[in-house]
């Protein structure tokens, strides 16, 4: 399963490996942001367990783990780089000695910064162009968007980055984005619990890659967490759900399983299935941080989306409202 990404010439898979579990921990607006402790080794092998599965397209960012989860990429791939399609993102004052991130303190010093953080996310992922270089604000004030788009657009022409995007929810902020000649993704989260009808209609029509975030529920998606679970004190997760949030993503699940599973898949590749049955352009980028999972998510690829009927039974269940 291969594609285009967004209107360029660069050939994606139809799914890529989500880095952000991969970076350690680290510290986010005086909050945890990571995903505990994680071990280089087996990141190293999950990334190369993925790459044999057809996978080609890996997402990071500057914040995970203030810069760590692009160094590791750097190594599991230090000897394929022409294989492999990298994306990153930019926007926040990373502080890497202590692994802190941090908001700018205006929309002018996001601009201002631009070209300082790419320089550091080349170097750290040891290579000389990012292939897709996303704005990771998930708001911003509309008037200072041209100014970020000159940016990026100065970077194509230096030949510093091969394209560029937006990591956001609002389908308005991302359509200022979408016109953008060298834009060729939106990222933005959906999952078959949080459809996003309307954003996976703009990536549609601006033949735009929807690359889509937490494809997984953090995890919910799996069979590995009941109702009861708990996390780490450094785990994202251990603030972002309370336990009736929790409660209804597990009873939710269990509604759908026996779709999701259809076929032979596991749940987590039908819930994989339901967002490539949402359109070609949909590319899900889900966590990765282990070699079994690295296998199970590639493998989704060879069973490919859900059936018109089973998304209408789904949405039947779930009561989505389109």
């Amino acid at each position: 399963m291969k594609q285009k990404l967004g209107r360029s010439n660069i050939e994606i898979s139809a799914m890529g490996f989500g880095a952000w579990a991969i970076g350690g921990e680290w510290i986010f607006d005086g909050r945890q942001a990571g995903w505990g402790k994680v071990d280089d080794t087996e990141s190293i092998r999950a990334i190369h367990a993925a790459l044999e599965g057809g996978i080609n397209l890996i997402d990071t960012a500057a914040n995970y783990g203030t810069g760590h989860s692009e160094e590791i990429i750097a190594q599991a791939i230090k000897d394929r780089r022409d294989q492999v399609v990298i994306a990153t993102k930019f926007g926040f004052n990373v502080d890497e000695p202590n692994k802190r991130v941090k908001f700018y303190q205006s929309s002018e010093e996001i601009i201002k910064n631009l070209a300082f953080e790419c320089e550091r996310s080349l170097r750290h992922l040891h290579t000389d162009v990012i292939d897709v270089y996303q704005f990771h604000m998930w708001d911003f004030p509309t008037e200072y968007v041209p100014g970020v788009v000159e940016a990026l657009e100065k970077l194509v022409k230096q030949g510093k980055i091969r394209s560029y995007g937006w990591s956001t929810d609002d389908v308005e902020l991302a359509k200022l984005f979408a016109s953008q000649e060298n834009c060729t993704v939106i990222q933005h989260a959906a999952n078959v619990l949080l459809p996003a009808p309307a954003m996976f209609s703009l990536t549609k029509q601006a033949k735009l890659v929807s690359l889509v975030r937490n494809p997984l529920m953090m995890g919910f998606l799996s069979e590995k967490y009941d109702a009861n679970v708990t996390f780490s004190e450094t785990d994202v997760r251990a603030n972002g759900f309370d336990q009736d949030d929790i409660s209804k993503i597990v009873a939710n699940r269990a509604k759908v399983r026996e779709i999701l599973t259809s076929n032979g898949r596991s749940t987590v590749q039908g819930a994989l299935a339901w967002l490539w049955a949402n359109g070609e352009q949909v590319v899900p980028i889900p966590g990765i941080r282990t070699e079994d999972q690295a296998i199970e998510n590639a493998a989704a690829m060879e069973f490919g989306p859900l059936t018109a009927a089973q998304m209408t039974e789904i949405d039947q269940i779930l009561e989505n409202k389109s």
